[in-house]
Formats: C-alpha cells, sequence, structure tokens
C-alpha cells in the first residue's frame, strides 16, 4: 500500500515538475514581434510632444554608409495607417517584388488632424463645427523646422522625400505642394478634402505652375467612388480630385508630373491601400528586360 502511495506521489511530482518546466520554456520562446521603433520628438512650433512610429528595412545599421528615401506618413499611429502602410513598403522592397527602394517610414501620430490638417475657413459652421480647426501653418513649419532636420540628423537619409496622407491629410499635402513645394519630391494626394473652406485651395497660386520650377516632383491623385461632399454647397469628391489633378496638369514646369488615378469599387474608408500601391508604381516604373 505504501508503495502505491509513493508511486502516486513521484507520478503527480514529475507531472507537476514537466507541466512547469513546459511552461517555463514555452514563456521562453515568446518573444515580442518588433516593426519599427517608436521616437518623439519635442515641437516648439506646436508646444507639444508628438509621437513618431518609424519603420527601418531589413539590413538598416546606423554604422552603414547606406542612405534611405524616407517616406512621411500622416495619421501615422499604431492604430491608423502606419502597420499598413509600412507593410506595403516592406512587401514592394522585397528582391523578388523590387518596386520600391527600401526606405525609412516615419508614421506621424495624430493629435488633432481638424486643428493640424486644415487652413482656416471662412464657413461660419465650419467654424463651429470643428472649433479647433485652421493651424495648419504650424504643423507645416512644424514638419519644415523640425520633422524634416530630426529626421535626417538622426537616421540615414537621402534627399528622396514622399509624403502620404488622405482626407484631411490630402488637403494638407496640397497645401504643401502649393504653398512649400520643395519639401517633398513626392506626393501621395489620397481623396483630398478640396471642399474644406468651399474648395478656396483650387484658387492659389504656386511655384509649381511656373516655367522656372526646376524640382523634379511628382504627384499621385487618387480617388474612389465617394460622391459629395459635407458641405452646404454640394461638391463632389471625385470632381474636386479631378479639378486638382488638371490644374496641376496645366503646370508649365516640365519637372512636374502628375497621375490621376480613380477607384470605383473603392471608397473613403478603403481607398488608401490600393491607392498607396498604385502610386509605387507610378513613382518607380519598372522597365521590361528587352
Amino acid at each position: 500500500m505504501n508503495k502505491i502511495i509513493a508511486f502516486t506521489l513521484l507520478f503527480f511530482t514529475s507531472t507537476i515538475s514537466f507541466s512547469q518546466t513546459n511552461k517555463s520554456k514555452s514563456a521562453d520562446t515568446i518573444k515580442p514581434f518588433v516593426l519599427g521603433v517608436i521616437d518623439e520628438i519635442q515641437s516648439k512650433e506646436l508646444g507639444e510632444k508628438r509621437i513618431l512610429n518609424i519603420y527601418l528595412p531589413d539590413g538598416y545599421k546606423p554604422e552603414d554608409m547606406t542612405k534611405y528615401p524616407v517616406i512621411y506618413l500622416l495619421d501615422g499611429s499604431a492604430d491608423e495607417d502606419f502597420i499598413h502602410i509600412a507593410g506595403l513598403v516592406q512587401f514592394n522592397s522585397f528582391e523578388w517584388i523590387n518596386q520600391v527602394p527600401k526606405s525609412i517610414v516615419v508614421g506621424i501620430a495624430t493629435v488633432d488632424r481638424r486643428r493640424d490638417f486644415t487652413f482656416p475657413t471662412t464657413i461660419e459652421k465650419d467654424q463651429k463645427r470643428f472649433a479647433t480647426s485652421g493651424h495648419s501653418d504650424k504643423f507645416i513649419a512644424f514638419i519644415e523646422k523640425e520633422l524634416q532636420p530630426f529626421i535626417d540628423k538622426k537616421y540615414k537619409t537621402n534627399d528622396s522625400k514622399t509624403i502620404i496622407g488622405q482626407s484631411l491629410g490630402g488637403l494638407l499635402e496640397t497645401e504643401i505642394l502649393l504653398k512649400k513645394p520643395t519639401l517633398f519630391n513626392k506626393y501621395v494626394i489620397v481623396s483630398p478634402s478640396i471642399w474644406w473652406n468651399n474648395g478656396s485651395i483650387l484658387k492659389l497660386d504656386s511655384a509649381i505652375f511656373q516655367e522656372s520650377f526646376n524640382q523634379k516632383t511628382a504627384i499621385y491623385i487618387a480617388v474612389g467612388k465617394e460622391g459629395l461632399t459635407p458641405t452646404e454647397i454640394p461638391r463632389v469628391m471625385e470632381v474636386d480630385a479631378n479639378l486638382l489633378a488638371e490644374k496641376i496638369k496645366a503646370s508649365k514646369s516640365k519637372n512636374i508630373k502628375v497621375y490621376f488615378d480613380y477607384f470605383p469599387l473603392e471608397n473613403h474608408g478603403t481607398i488608401l491601400h490600393p491607392a498607396v500601391s498604385n502610386s509605387f508604381k507610378f513613382f518607380y516604373p519598372i522597365k521590361e528586360k528587352e
């Protein structure tokens, strides 16, 4: 009887010990999946600290001489567009795809997009509805005077700078393109909210329309089947995006290249991913082998 009891105790002790060892081994094998790094910058222009989600390409080493293009992403929080856009960049830079050069992605985490992405409006209802709006000038100054110098100093960057944004982000990009065109040389403008302030941005003049504009700049504009805008005076998203494209196409500069893309099967919520994928084909056309 004592032998049976001793054997039973030994069995349960061994089982518990084996189970604990397995749990320990299992815990040891679980590691975090790292997509990039989280950095931050204290902005004097905005009067606040901003979070940056940064994807560094495979093989990136601070000590190497290799320098990389930078893709700046508006709405770049982890729960916004950073993960799927970084994934697109990674996929398109695989050796067997080779559509896009290995690039750094800088996702600018959102704080208040209505404040940061819009210029002042004269529409009283919008002034009341969007009380914090109208401070894109500060955000553009942040990009120009603080963010780009910060990234260029801390990371291995070259002169290629792309910006990606949608909706109000597309509006901000359009403002940058027209007012500060040399901040970027590639623009991915998706479903831009041209309706803001009743489309006044379409009336802006710009250096990019002049023959003397000498920076090679590629602009990709995309829109889905999105319909009427949230304005008292009816506007149509597709029409506004097309008007912007036509305005840019009329530039006298030979250094401006623009492509308009229409996605009839996509809406305002689904268009960004396929549009960014298509923009890479426009920016980096693959030459067919002879």
